[in-house]
């Protein structure tokens, strides 16, 4: 055998790291090949690829499953992800009567039901109360320190939820069975105003998510607060909202000004068909924390001085967008392309390139990009947040 043989590759159907510019070579050593075949362009990063930027992408896939009697969670924070400082997410799924148990947080608490029914109950500081039934598409939102809770219902649930805190982990978190197995059996006793014995079988320990009954219907468990309900709604149904319609697809915004109770999480539902893309654009109030729901695409961040880096996503990933960094989302596949892009915010706002570009004089941008006449007359001036253009 040749020393060029040593060199060709065994399998000519396996992706090698071989640009069209000849760039590469082939990898013949160990490799996970089904790992390069879902990141095509971080095996062939794109010849405008450049510089040392951070990972900006980390799949719930890869993170550490917490398995209890009545469901599971996972979690993608700042350890698996270190640049994701403002937000952190949980994966969670409970079966029928599973209940994430009566707790807090120190940190506010935002979620998208993925999939099933759930119910939730909260209570403010001042007495008023709160309980919903929540379905697929459907949001929710704790203030900090809100006391709540969350049950499957009938066939159970699986949801997202997003924290305003980068470092916040869901298995540390304020919780009422935690806090009656660390509280003396005498104060417990002398707060309720019952015998020691009726402690007898609390939990040792946090006990987090536990199997339950299914509840009866809503109607069956209000409860009557003698000071009323909480005035406004933690419960938001995202898909009965109009969305913004593009030949691409369409977005839904969810803010603080038509969520009032979500006063630091803003979000956007986005809906990319084939062939088409979130267009270049970038954030000007916080960073972007992503959930792809389903299809898979591709995106490339630009940091500035001459850095950028590209991406290839899919359901159940994760993605990361540092403050005012440019970038998109192309669906490379041939299903819809579904995601969430969330910011620690009240307000949801973006800035369109094109946009930008067109409401700009236009021999400033026919200078600045040494472009003609044919490019500046195609700029738009409505921002179109998905686009997709016929033969491009």
């Amino acid at each position: 055998m040749s020393e060029s043989d040593n060199t060709r590759p065994k399998y000519p159907h396996i992706p090698q790291p071989i640009r069209s510019d000849g760039a590469g070579g082939p990898d013949l050593g160990p490799r996970d090949v089904m790992r390069d075949l879902e990141n095509p362009d971080m095996l062939v990063p794109p010849v405008t690829d450049a510089g040392l930027v951070p990972n900006m992408k980390f799949s719930f896939s890869d993170a550490h499953m917490q398995l209890n009697q009545g469901g599971w969670s996972r979690e993608i924070t700042a350890r698996e992800l270190p640049i994701a400082t403002t937000l952190a997410g949980v994966n969670m799924s409970l079966i029928a009567g599973g209940v994430r148990e009566m707790h807090w947080h120190q940190q506010a608490e935002w979620s998208y039901m993925l999939l099933g029914n759930a119910r939730i109950t909260a209570v403010d500081q001042n007495g008023k109360n709160f309980i919903a039934d929540i379905g697929p598409g459907d949001l929710w939102y704790f203030p900090p320190g809100i006391p709540h809770s969350i049950q499957g219902l009938e066939g159970g649930c699986e949801f997202l939820l997003v924290f305003d805190d980068g470092n916040f982990s869901d298995l540390n978190t304020l919780s009422i069975s935690d806090w009656f197995a660390h509280t003396p059996k005498e104060v417990l006793s002398a707060n309720f105003g019952v015998p020691v014995s009726e402690f007898d079988h609390i939990p040792d320990d946090q006990v987090y998510i536990y199997k339950g009954a299914v509840p009866g219907s809503i109607e069956s468990q209000k409860v009557e607060s003698p000071y009323g309900t909480i005035p406004q709604s933690f419960k938001f149904e995202l898909l009965k909202q109009t969305p913004i319609l593009t030949p691409g697809g369409s977005v839904r915004i969810v803010d603080s000004s038509n969520f009032p109770a979500s006063k630091a999480i803003a979000a956007a539902l986005v809906e990319i068909k084939p062939g088409a893309m979130r267009e270049l654009h970038w954030h000007p109030n916080n960073d972007e924390w992503q959930y792809y729901l389903s299809g898979q695409g591709r995106i490339t961040v630009f940091t500035g001085n001459g850095n950028a880096r590209t991406y290839d996503v899919r359901a159940g990933d994760v993605g990361y967008v540092p403050f005012a960094c440019g970038h998109y989302v192309q669906n490379t596949g041939n299903t819809t392309l579904w995601f969430l892009e969330m910011f620690k915010s009240d307000r949801f706002a973006d800035v369109s390139l094109n946009q930008w570009m067109a409401l700009t004089p236009a021999e400033l941008v026919k200078s600045n990009l040494n472009v003609g006449d044919a490019f500046v007359s195609k700029l738009r001036k409505e921002k179109w947040p998905v686009v997709k253009y016929p033969g491009f």
